[in-house]
């Protein structure tokens, strides 16, 4: 079977940077294609930190360019999706024991300008890198960094009696699984062609086009091939497009526990161990306490990262470092791993590898753009640069436009939610408010095309647990992707954590019996 259309892009993977670079092009005026072996965003986009977020501790691997491009995104993004993305105010405990991780470039610095500070992290410092997180990329809708008083504020109740001081600063939150999703619908709303749960099976290239084979036969032919395969992007490049290359990338796993809440506020910790390392602990779903990353080299892509016993117990001791009240396992609720495939440098430690991204075009017959690394908070950018790569292949593309521009459901002020919030339980009187809430921060504006003409929850369907409906499970089929319910409990919502196996199962046979 053959698709007649020669698209101008095909891209591989569907993370992230691939829905982004989708949903750039396809509004630039060119016809895109993109294959995904699997859901969208299944693997290192929906396994993040849940941040938009700058990247404060990059500043002591001297990453500038890095950062100042973070932060300035931060704020376009936030203005182009508040129903998924929100400000956050990060707590930065301090003690005199805060130390660098070794190997930094600050920290050797440091060690070499004024030798009796060696691996210590003095206020000063911390201090200056707050005053260029604030200032380097022209901040307007968050608030500024502030000192705060530990022994009076209360964000200091649950920490330590030895913190007495900490450093308050902004953030973002987002909803990483969903910001794929929104790229990929707003990509198809535009005309591409998005494939998931489609594997590629081969690439063959020729003077002026790519022939791509899929899973079940179907054959698609593009003038150029991107490759966003993710941590699969050095598989696709050798077994896929079978090419020769001395780029590379490595694998790092980041884990993350998930716990009961932990604290009454909503407010993020940002702890710094004594090893150099940095965790975060922040408000998650209400109820529980979001607590990771780690670092730790990843052999195989295609082995399923999970966390280890070693990586729960260094995350419960992280954090039993600063907190009053000691956790245990039995306190973790749930667990998740991601791969981040950061571009191979050399460097000698899993943090210290780059978090920046690189961009490969190979214009020997046919080009092929190959993506290495890469950070959530940088996907529009990423994808922006990926298109000025080929700005000389597709002459007639036009330009930048994705900044400020909405996502589905995005089109409403920042501070706007508790509005949308209000009039959603006035349309619906049946929502209680925490069930609204999570509509507006699923959906926003869409909210109401989910819940359709509903006057009662009977009129939703069957309920399977947890404000989960079956007209919210429907619009997952008809407009997200979803075919199942790992796709719907864990990727377009985190009512996961709130259903049991039975219900979960009751939902995987609803997708089986209401297949499209």
């Amino acid at each position: 079977m053959a698709d007649d259309t020669l698209y101008d892009l095909f891209i591989i993977g569907g993370g992230v940077n691939g829905c982004g670079i989708a949903r750039d092009a396809q509004g630039r005026g060119l016809n895109v294609a993109l294959a995904e072996m699997n859901d969208l965003g299944w693997a290192t986009s929906s396994s993040s930190t849940k941040l938009f977020h700058g990247g404060l501790r990059y500043l002591e691997f001297f990453e500038f360019r890095l950062v100042k491009e973070a932060l300035i995104e931060r704020e376009i993004l936030l203005s182009a999706m508040p129903h998924i993305s929100w400000p956050m105010r990060f707590v930065l405990p301090f003690h005199r024991d805060m130390r660098f991780e070794g190997n930094t470039p600050t920290s050797k610095l440091l060690s070499f300008v004024m030798p009796w500070m060696k691996g210590r992290r003095p206020s000063w410092l911390i201090r200056v890198g707050l005053f260029l997180y604030d200032n380097m990329g022209g901040r307007k809708l968050l608030p500024a960094t502030k000192t705060v008083d530990l022994k009076t504020d209360p964000v200091g109740a649950p920490l330590d009696d030895r913190f007495a001081k900490a450093f308050e600063y902004s953030d973002c939150w987002i909803e990483d699984s969903r910001l794929v999703i929104l790229n990929a619908r707003d990509a198809q709303a535009r005309g591409a062609n998005i494939m998931p749960r489609t594997k590629v099976l081969s690439a063959d290239r020729f003077d002026d086009h790519w022939k791509v084979t899929v899973e079940g036969g179907q054959v698609y032919h593009a003038k150029c091939l991107v490759n966003a395969g993710g941590p699969w992007v050095e598989d696709i490049i050798r077994g896929t497009i079978r090419q020769n290359t001395t780029e590379g990338v490595r694998l790092v796993r980041g884990s993350h526990i998930v716990t009961k809440r932990l604290f009454d506020h909503d407010k993020c910790y940002f702890f710094q161990g004594e090893d150099g390392r940095i965790i975060f602990a922040i408000p998650y779903e209400t109820d529980f306490t979001l607590i990771g990353t780690t670092d730790a080299d990843h052999d195989n892509a295609d082995t399923r990262p999970q966390i280890s016993d070693e990586e729960r117990d260094y995350l419960i001791n992280f954090v039993n470092g600063y907190v009053k009240q000691d956790i245990t396992k039995e306190d973790v609720v749930w667990t998740y791993a991601g791969v981040r495939p950061l571009y191979d440098d050399g460097a000698t430690s899993a943090t210290a590898a780059t978090r920046d991204y690189v961009l490969s075009l190979d214009e020997t017959a046919a080009p092929v753009l190959n993506i290495f690394g890469g950070k959530i908070t940088t996907y529009r950018k990423l994808s922006k640069h990926a298109l000025a790569k080929l700005t000389d292949i597709f002459p007639k593309m036009s330009g930048d436009w994705t900044a400020g521009v909405p996502m589905p459901g995005g089109d409403f002020p920042v501070n706007g939610v508790q509005d949308l919030v209000t009039d959603l339980q006035t349309a619906y009187p049946f929502l209680d408010d925490r069930w609204a809430l999570r509509m507006i921060r699923a959906y926003g504006t869409e909210a109401r095309d989910v819940l359709g003409e509903a006057k009662t929850v009977g009129d939703l369907g069957t309920d399977f647990g947890a404000t989960l409906t079956e007209a919210e499970l429907r619009w997952m089929r008809d407009a997200e992707f979803a075919t199942c319910a790992e796709d719907a409990v864990w990727r377009r919502t985190k009512l996961g954590l709130r259903l049991s196996a039975e219900q979960v199962s009751e939902i995987d046979a609803w997708f089986v019996d209401n297949q499209l």
